[in-house]
């Protein structure tokens, strides 16, 4: 038994002096001085040991300069793409409407044309055409009086067939109502001149659809007129 307790008793007393060396230690310096060391963060109480605040700060704007260098031209690239795309298409809102604006002006300007043209011709033709009736129950028609009425009817009906592409409605209502009219009253003053006139085919009748005729030329000419968008005729056509 005595043995048996020795060796426990010398743990014992060795364990005591290794805690009195540490404690010792702990307060001079001595014993454990890695115990200390290992609680503290690496780097700490070195100078330059970790980056704080100050030490970002440059490098961000250091990165931020690189990066504004390596993307400005591809951003100036894109800017400048833009503005040439929307001057583009400017441009090209305006060269349609231009030329929106010069078809109007060419058209007005034909049917402008067109309409004087017609107007000449209807003229042309019941002058002809009333002189012609004149001469007829005179008995002294002479041939180039008939040579000048066929040379008038067949201009207005040219000019009648041009108008008709670029009449309105209500223009080629009165173009085709005015050709019916004047095709009746030819072919019976025809007759007239052959000596086998028809039932309404006296020199006084042709001479009534003739003024009815006149009296229709004022429709037609203010339908004209507003397409054209000119400001009303007088209200009586000049014979």
């Amino acid at each position: 038994m005595g043995r048996s307790e020795a060796p426990e008793l010398g743990r014992d007393g060795d364990l005591r002096a290794i805690r009195a060396r540490g404690g010792r230690g702990t307060g001079s310096g001595r014993g454990f001085p890695g115990r200390q060391d290992a609680a503290a963060p690496p780097g700490a109480g070195r100078p330059g040991g970790s980056l704080n605040g100050s030490s970002l700060i440059p490098l961000v704007i250091a990165l931020i300069g690189v990066g504004g260098t390596l993307f400005a031209p591809l951003l100036t690239q894109r800017l400048v793409a833009r503005v040439q795309a929307e001057q583009g298409g400017r441009q090209e809102r305006v060269a349609e409407a231009q030329w929106r604006r010069e078809q109007q002006v060419a058209a007005l300007d034909k049917r402008r044309d067109c309409y004087v043209a017609a107007n000449s011709g209807y003229r042309r033709f019941r002058v002809e055409l009333m002189n012609y009736l004149w001469l007829v129950d005179e008995d002294a028609l002479a041939p180039e009086r008939r040579t000048a009425l066929e040379d008038a009817r067949h201009a207005m009906h040219a000019s009648f067939a041009e108008a008709r592409m670029a009449a309105s409605g209500a223009v080629l209502a009165e173009l085709d109502a005015v050709s019916q009219a004047f095709a009746s009253l030819y072919d019976r003053g025809l007759r007239l001149e052959e000596g086998s006139p028809a039932p309404d085919g006296s020199f006084e009748e042709i001479q009534s659809g003739l003024l009815r005729a006149n009296e229709q030329g004022v429709v037609r000419r203010g339908a004209m007129r507003a397409h054209v968008g000119a400001e009303p005729g007088p209200a009586v056509e000049p014979y």
